[in-house]
């Protein structure tokens, strides 16, 4: 028995130590472990329309507007845009297309990725006979995106 009361236990100090070292170590786990899942869940698109540019092209009578729009996603996300509006007004309407970049796609259907950082050019285009536009005329341009966002431009026609 004599044994047994001789021997001692570890000082509280250094029990506290070791607690709160214990503590922090799993704290700092568990925050890096957190911020892994949550940014899986909070990536986001923004488009942004930096520039947009009207010209009339074409001769008399098949003269039409090329607008053209210098887009950028500035998100943490891919950002597929899937349709092209004028004034509320699918483009189709004007029967007119939309080409991106240099390949033309017919109303959007086959849709456009702008990938994070990427900065690419959307040109629209208008027939100069649609009875309710004319040179001068502000148009309000919205492409709207898979993601339910609208990203809406006013360019005046020239």
């Amino acid at each position: 028995m004599t044994f047994m009361k001789k021997r001692k236990a570890i000082s509280p100090v250094i029990a506290t130590v070791i607690l709160v070292a214990v503590a922090i170590t799993v704290a700092v786990g568990v925050s890096y472990w957190m911020g892994g899942i949550s940014s899986q869940y909070t990536s986001f698109e923004k488009i942004e329309i930096q520039s947009g540019v009207c010209q009339k092209l074409g001769t008399a009578p098949n003269q039409y507007w090329n607008v053209t729009m210098k887009l950028k996603n500035s998100g943490t996300a891919d950002a597929t845009l899937i349709g092209v509006f004028i004034n509320e007004i699918e483009v189709t309407s004007y029967a007119q297309t939309t080409a991106v970049d240099t390949a033309a796609v017919t109303n959007m259907a086959e849709y456009y990725t702008v990938a994070t950082g990427v900065t690419g050019k959307l040109s629209v285009l208008i027939d100069c006979d649609y009875s309710t536009l004319t040179s001068g005329t502000t148009v309000n341009i919205k492409v709207h995106s898979a993601g339910g966002m609208d990203y809406i431009k006013l360019i005046q026609l020239v």
